[in-house]
């Protein structure tokens, strides 16, 4: 269809589309697998359950020419995904201007490096290993090259959810403009230039998330420093998420691996121990989004 003249208008979900709107001047087309889904109206009902997926799940092929690793199959009833992003050859990406309507979304660079650019932030910029974008809702945004073997980890809310192309807009578009999007505002951390701090007995890079989100969403890097274990408090919010960028240690007893993710539901402690010197750990908590919104 693209090599008759289409565009792509709308494609969903990103991780292994099923549905995709074309146009062609005043021809519009809507194709979609026997098995479809209809998205859901707002965000789905949060199903509170504890995940823990291994390394080694084949990855599906996404938007993009992206390779999807899903961390969390159920989407706690459809509340969240996560997904572990590869591009292997990296190179030019086949990606457009876009958006998505969302309630939150994060990308976190595990490996390599990847060029993007952002609506009302300026000129395109490289994100590294360790570096975290805020997406807020409707932002516009196009990815525009990598590094070979780039890895990332992509958190979303809700976890159905459309990419809308924006036929209009070209990016770079003008200087750099804060501003507030849904009531977030855009988030470039930069894990080079940020100080490893105390946290739980062990050494943290805070990514000022917390403050982005307006308490939405809190996002750190730990490392065990000189600890070898470390004891969770409980989380009064929804989300409790791992994803383990380096090392091992064992999670309530159960061994954890590089690029293993897991869940914790709320209310639950949970601990850490037998960390490797090497671990590192990915750790995301969300609020109540019904509450927050």
């Amino acid at each position: 269809m693209r090599a008759a003249g289409f565009r792509i208008d709308v494609i969903y979900p990103a991780d292994d589309p099923h549905t995709v709107l074309l146009s062609k001047e005043r021809e519009r087309v809507r194709l979609s697998k026997p098995d479809a889904t209809p998205l859901p109206a707002g965000l789905p009902p949060f199903k509170p359950e504890s995940v823990l997926t291994k390394a080694g799940a084949a990855a599906g092929q996404g938007r993009a020419g992206m390779l999807y690793r899903d961390l969390i199959p159920s989407r706690l009833g459809g509340r969240y995904i996560a997904s572990h992003i590869s591009i292997p050859g990296g190179g030019p990406v086949s990606d457009w201007v876009h958006y998505h309507r969302i309630a939150l979304q994060m990308i976190y660079v595990r490996r390599g490096w990847v060029r993007v650019v952002y609506q009302d932030q300026g000129e395109p910029f490289v994100m590294n290993e360790g570096d975290l974008v805020l997406q807020p809702p409707e932002l516009r945004h196009r990815v525009l090259e990598s590094s070979g073997a780039l890895e990332v980890v992509e958190i979303t809310a809700p976890a159905a959810h459309e990419t809308f192309a924006d036929h209009e807009m070209t990016l770079p578009r003008g200087e750099r403009r804060e501003g507030l999007y849904s009531g977030q505002r855009f988030l470039h951390h930069v894990a080079e230039t940020t100080p490893w701090t105390p946290f739980l007995g062990a050494e943290a890079q805070d990514t000022q998330m917390l403050a982005a989100t307006g308490g939405l969403c809190e996002v750190r890097t730990m490392r065990p420093a000189d600890a070898t274990s470390l004891d969770f408090p409980s989380h009064d919010g929804e989300l409790v998420f791992g994803f383990v960028l380096d090392g091992r240690a064992k999670l309530n007893g159960k061994s954890l691996a590089a690029t293993d993710a897991f869940v914790i539901p709320p209310g639950d402690a949970w601990k850490l121990a037998g960390m490797s010197r090497d671990f590192r750990l990915l750790h995301v908590t969300t609020a109540r989004l019904d509450a927050a919104a």
